[in-house]
């Protein structure tokens, strides 16, 4: 009898042993999931607010284009210049932006008394509603 006992208490320790190696398949999966859960949370947050940033960044490059050409306009340079017009004549700091936050060039658009800077915005196509000028009520052309 005392034979019978041990093997079934070797037979219990080895079953023990092999259900306490590692995790399963279920729980890696289980893991998984949750860790996927919280990582589309994250981006349903994240991603509208970057594309705001880039608007807001957008908008503020152009602001400073805005006021190199006014200010190039006033100093008797010429009629309406162009962005490398204003970096070859150092009206634009070495760190200025000269692109929107798509990587496309700002336009330049002068009127007897307005200048407006153009970005063709998000889906790079001027002349549609997700364009940004500066100013804002500048009209279209």
């Amino acid at each position: 009898m005392k034979l019978f006992w041990s093997q079934v208490h070797r037979r219990r320790s080895r079953v023990a042993r092999i259900a306490s190696r590692g995790v399963t398949l279920i729980e890696i999966l289980i893991v998984l999931a949750i860790i996927g859960l919280i990582a589309g949370g994250v981006a349903m947050t994240a991603i509208p607010q970057f594309q705001k940033a880039q608007v807001q960044t957008t908008k503020q490059s152009a602001q400073q284009l805005r006021n190199a050409a006014q200010l190039w306009r006033t100093t008797g340079g010429g009629d309406c210049p162009s962005v490398e017009t204003l970096k070859r004549d150092k009206q634009l700091e070495a760190t200025s932006k000269l692109s929107d936050a798509w990587d496309q060039p700002f336009k330049i658009l002068c009127d007897d008394d307005e200048t407006t800077v153009i970005s063709a915005g998000p889906d790079k196509k001027e002349g549609t509603t997700d364009d940004i000028r500066v100013p804002d009520n500048a009209p279209q052309k």
